[in-house]
């Protein structure tokens, strides 16, 4: 990203430094970083990575085996997908859906737990930025120094505060805009991410099992937020071809449930 006459413009020229996708196929990409004398090793052939620099997205650059790579700009799903991963990561399918329910974007405070890997703390960076903050927190420090490692890789390192604590514990922050959560209690921060949340702020939670979701709505209702949703997002690709098109055997089907949920001003009575 540059700055053209106060706005940001889209860099189309590759640089050293720049991370950049290389699509052989829908099943074969590689998430690299451009770096003279590194070369990227692949079953059709490596490529010098210092060959990117100077060329645009969009063009193609072959491997010494003569097989054509097409240089892509890597989106945040690209990054989540290629992140190193120490957890199992939410979806992307239910990370949007998480995003769009909570009204968040940029310039909007969050608070997130547990980190994990940083799939959605990085999906949340990216829409908040640049004037919001994310604070996430977990209780596993190897945790954090990974997911450290992938949100420097995605360039949204600075727009996150890591926190190595236990939210169910409490949380720091006040008048934040939304509190998401993706840990294996969630109903134990209830009560905090009341107090957290500002008056117009929402409460998301991920969890894999009814159990936790039973839990978890049932004191959602005890701290009297209102307008609870519980919905599960399943995703069926389609595969099209001139010969016939049809949904593929295979599909993502359950990942888990989501909880949303408002803030109210009301108090218990």
């Amino acid at each position: 990203m540059r700055i053209l006459n106060g706005e940001n413009v889209m860099e189309t020229i590759i640089r050293e430094n720049d991370n950049v996708l290389l699509y052989l196929t829908k099943k074969r990409t590689y998430l690299v970083t451009v770096k003279p004398d590194k070369t990227l090793h692949t079953h059709r052939g490596y490529i010098k990575l210092d060959e990117l620099i100077g060329k645009k997205y969009g063009e193609t650059i072959k491997s010494h085996l003569n097989t054509d790579f097409i240089i892509l700009k890597p989106t945040i799903r690209d990054y989540i997908l290629k992140f190193t991963r120490k957890t199992q990561i939410i979806y992307p399918k239910d990370i949007a859906l998480m995003i769009f329910y909570s009204g968040i974007g940029p310039g909007s405070r969050v608070v997130e737990a547990g980190t994990g890997t940083g799939a959605l703390t990085s999906a949340l960076a990216h829409y908040i930025r640049p004037t919001g903050k994310v604070y996430s927190y977990e209780i596993r420090e190897d945790f954090l120094l990974n997911a450290k490692k992938n949100l420097e890789k995605a360039g949204l390192i600075n727009y996150v505060e890591l926190k190595l604590k236990d939210i169910t514990e409490g949380i720091d922050e006040e008048n934040v805009d939304a509190v998401f959560l993706d840990l294996a209690t969630p109903w134990l921060v209830v009560p905090h991410a009341r107090k957290a949340l500002a008056e117009w702020g929402t409460f998301v939670s991920f969890s894999p099992t009814i159990e936790q979701i039973v839990k978890t709505v049932k004191a959602l209702r005890e701290n009297d937020f209102i307008a609870i949703e519980c919905m599960e997002c399943l995703m069926r690709r389609i595969m099209v071809s001139p010969s016939g098109t049809r949904p593929e055997s295979r599909m993502i089907g359950h990942t888990g449930y989501i909880i949303f949920a408002r803030k109210t001003l009301r108090e218990k009575a």
